[in-house]
């Protein structure tokens, strides 16, 4: 591989480059390997304009992604973007990949005008955040973020 990777928006016809990154982020956070219900998922977020996907390629291979939705803040009384997933092939890591991924984000917030990127990653997850911290993300002090599962197995 090398160094250069490009990053562009991906649409529903990168469906077959995004499918195994998706799966494999699914992967990484412990949950069953499901090819069909990632493709089932992604498909129905372009088909409903619900999310936007960068894909990061070295030549034709896909070796990363970032998804973002699209929320609000109230107080702010402006729109936000939620940078929900971040994966990079494990081959790819260390190369800039997720920067580049990162900074895709941030363009694109600023293009369509939100006021901030959020995100949130496991307690452990150190690499992440020390890519987070590079890049300029702060760690929130201020709020406790909560969840509660409506269904059975609603993690993540």
């Amino acid at each position: 591989m090398t160094n250069l990777v490009a990053v562009r928006q991906a649409t529903v016809a990168d469906l077959d480059l995004v499918v195994p990154l998706f799966d494999a982020y699914r992967q990484f956070y412990r949950l069953a390997s499901d090819p069909e219900g990632a493709r089932q998922f992604l498909l129905e977020r372009f088909a409903h304009s619900q999310s936007v996907i960068f894909l990061a390629l070295d030549g034709d291979a896909a070796i990363g992604f970032t998804q973002l939705y699209s929320s609000f803040s109230s107080g702010a009384m402006a729109r936000i973007s939620v940078l929900n997933d971040l994966f990079v092939a494990p081959e790819a890591r260390r190369r800039g990949v997720g920067s580049a991924l990162l900074e895709a984000a941030a363009e694109y917030g600023q293009r369509v005008g939100a006021v901030r990127l959020a995100l949130s990653t496991e307690l452990n997850n150190t690499t992440a955040q020390a890519l987070y911290e590079r890049g300029g993300w702060k760690r929130d002090t201020v709020f406790c973020v909560y969840q509660r599962a409506l269904v059975r197995g609603g993690g993540i």
